[in-house]
């Protein structure tokens, strides 16, 4: 089949590289422009550079307008890939080809639809992620599912691993969807309504700790907002401290939270819903990086005790 690749950062490279390495021929790849913006700077590998070295047209756009459409029809593509394209579709687009678009979606649709699903899904505490290739249509990662595939959640897993583990799904779904609507016998699945979540973009106030949160689910975070996503962080004696590895102590910790009590390992934070009934582990923190940029231990950092706040004091 003829394919029209719509994508950017790794995501849409290794997409269009799977589409690259298939049977289907690949007739135009639509990207956007490099970027500066920090967060779209994070797994940027390019799409444009993949393209030019295989030879395949390339269209450099913020978003489908008018020319791009133009420029899809002409070379009448039978389906298009997306993913990782970060602005609107309109119908007129992606009902051009006879076999209309699919998007890929990291995460097992319904759930965790929206942004960063890899990330959300890890400090939820879901059990596992994955990926899912569906059917474009009005709504946002709404459309009828044709593959999915499932990753586990280990529990020692960084939301980088889980990133680059989805990412290693990709072709093997990718394959599988195409050479079905090919031979004819893709079978479609809609999504139960009822079962979706929906999840918000992030900014850097997601990152910030919040000590009422069980040790569990903070040591959990922690690992989610892995390299090179911003860290978690919070506020030691007013200045601004990324916390960058951390553990479930073994005992409970009572009192206030956010009160740092220093620990054989680094920093026991007293967190956790009515720390001041002690029933709750705290997070010890062993690792930090402080506002000079440079990583520490958090034994060094903490070594006075006093109160890691969610804002500065």
């Amino acid at each position: 089949m003829r394919v029209v690749s719509f994508g950017f950062q790794t995501w849409g490279r290794r997409t269009l590289q799977a589409l690259i390495d298939s049977r289907h021929e690949v007739v135009l790849a639509v990207t956007h422009p490099a970027s500066d913006h920090s967060y779209k700077g994070i797994w940027g590998d390019s799409v444009e550079e993949l393209a030019r070295e295989h030879g395949i047209p390339v269209h450099l756009t913020e978003r489908a307008d008018a020319e791009t459409i133009d420029l899809v029809k002409r070379v009448e593509p039978d389906v298009i890939v997306v993913n990782s394209w970060y602005t609107w579709m309109p119908p007129e687009l992606y009902q051009l080809p006879p076999h209309g678009t699919l998007n890929l979606h990291d995460s097992l649709l319904p759930k965790f639809t929206g942004f960063s699903p890899v990330l959300w899904a890890l400090i939820s505490g879901a059990a596992e992620t994955g990926l899912t290739i569906h059917r474009m249509d009005e709504g946002l990662d709404t459309g009828d599912i044709i593959v999915q595939k499932s990753l586990p959640i280990g529990p020692a897993a960084t939301g980088t691993e889980l990133v680059l583990a989805g990412m290693d799904l990709i072709p093997e779904a990718l394959n599988e969807a195409l050479d079905a609507i090919d031979s004819g016998t893709a079978v479609w699945r809609p999504q139960n309504k009822s079962e979706r979540t929906f999840f918000h973009k992030r900014s850097d106030r997601d990152s910030r700790i919040d000590w009422s949160w069980p040790a569990v689910d903070l040591e959990r975070f922690v690992r989610a907002l892995s390299a090179p996503y911003p860290p978690a962080f919070g506020y030691y004696r007013g200045q601004r401290v990324e916390v960058l590895a951390a553990t479930v102590s073994e005992g409970c910790y009572g009192g206030t939270v956010g009160r740092v009590v220093v620990h054989e390992d680094g920093a026991a934070v007293v967190c956790g819903p009515e720390a001041f009934r002690g029933n709750n582990r705290a997070l010890v923190i062993t690792r930090v990086r402080t506002a000079d940029g440079v990583e520490r231990s958090a034994a060094e950092v903490f070594a006075r005790g006093g109160y890691l706040t969610d804002a500065p004091e």
